[in-house]
């Protein structure tokens, strides 16, 4: 098999496979090792998983689209928590005492337009500057992550509405609330990746920018589209998580984009840009999720669990870069 096929196919299966090894492994470990009585493939315990799965997945399936694009968003974790901010706040403002709980859906839509505001913001720099992505991002993580400290200092922004909380912990076939949002978005985001011409777009500029731009594509605009999109999933995914939770502390979403990076590599994107999956970034979630719970079932603390998913994401980079058909020529035997 060549090497380019050999690594198409491992960037659209593996993740697959992998997720089976991780079922069985801990499976069969949990059964010597685990710390409950309770088996690891329970189906309340696999539904549960689905559900922790949504607040980093949704970012995720954003984070795809800016990576395939040949771009980065390190501040979707500041991202996340100012919206979460705006959201549970919002609901305590004086202007909408009247509303009752008319005031879920006009918070929401604050919080998501804090969202798409702060990646507009982003993409706009990007845009104009030319500065690479990774750069402004790294500034705005910094900048967003000071506002949130400043909306309310070290103190937790706090208001459980429990007309919120009842339609967030919802179950529907089964599925809690934030595992539906997660599917539908998952689903959304693949129709648009696949099925439209911004979503060939997105590949044709991550794999060639000056290509895209003598075939008339406006990258320009087109990437800050994309920005905008990772920041209203970036503040969808706070409206589902802090609608059950109903507080924010301010160093909430730290780490969120390292996660969600590992995720979407994990599942094949290419950090380069010009090619990935949105179904198998959500595999790449869920393989995550996996070894994470896995890892606690057996008895794993935090920093063992942290050690393992960097030796994974270390190991798989290694192997698509070996793989990679277009850096064929630099491999090093």
């Amino acid at each position: 098999m060549q090497a380019g096929k050999l690594s198409t196919y491992l960037s659209k299966g593996a993740i697959w496979g992998f997720i089976v090894l991780e079922l069985i492994f801990f499976s069969v470990a949990g059964e010597f090792l685990s710390i409950t009585d309770k088996a690891f493939m329970d189906i309340d315990n696999m539904l549960l998983l689905l559900k922790q799965s949504a607040p980093i997945g949704i970012i995720a399936i954003g984070m795809t689209i800016i990576m395939i694009n040949g771009n980065i968003d390190l501040s979707v974790g500041a991202i996340f928590a100012l919206s979460g901010i705006i959201l549970l706040d919002s609901m305590t403002w004086p202007i909408f005492a009247g509303l009752g709980n008319w005031v879920i859906p006009v918070s929401w839509l604050l919080a998501l337009l804090t969202g798409i505001t702060l990646g507009f913001i982003n993409g706009l720099i990007v845009w104009k500057t030319g500065v690479d992505a990774f750069i402004v991002t790294l500034g705005s993580m910094l900048g967003y992550r000071g506002l949130v400290f400043m909306y309310n200092g070290e103190n937790p922004t706090s208001h459980l509405n429990w007309t919120l909380v009842d339609f967030a912990e919802l179950e529907f076939l089964g599925l809690h609330t934030a595992t539906w949002f997660l599917l539908i978005v998952t689903a959304i985001i693949w129709f648009i990746m696949t099925r439209t011409v911004h979503g060939r777009n997105a590949y044709a500029i991550g794999d060639n920018r000056e290509a895209a731009v003598n075939a008339g594509i406006r990258v320009g605009p087109h990437m800050l589209i994309n920005f905008m999109i990772i920041g209203f999933l970036a503040a969808l995914s706070a409206v589902v998580f802090y609608s059950e939770s109903g507080s924010v502390n301010p160093n909430d979403g730290q780490l969120y984009e390292l996660w969600v990076i590992t995720a979407v590599v994990l599942g094949g994107t290419k950090l380069t840009g010009g090619a990935g999956s949105i179904i198998s970034t959500f595999g790449g979630v869920i393989a995550i999720q996996l070894l994470r719970k896995g890892l606690g079932h057996i008895g794993a603390d935090t920093s063992t669990v942290n050690l393992v998913i960097g030796i994974i994401l270390i190991a798989v980079l290694i192997l698509d870069r070996q793989l990679n058909a277009k850096g064929k020529e630099e491999l090093k035997i």
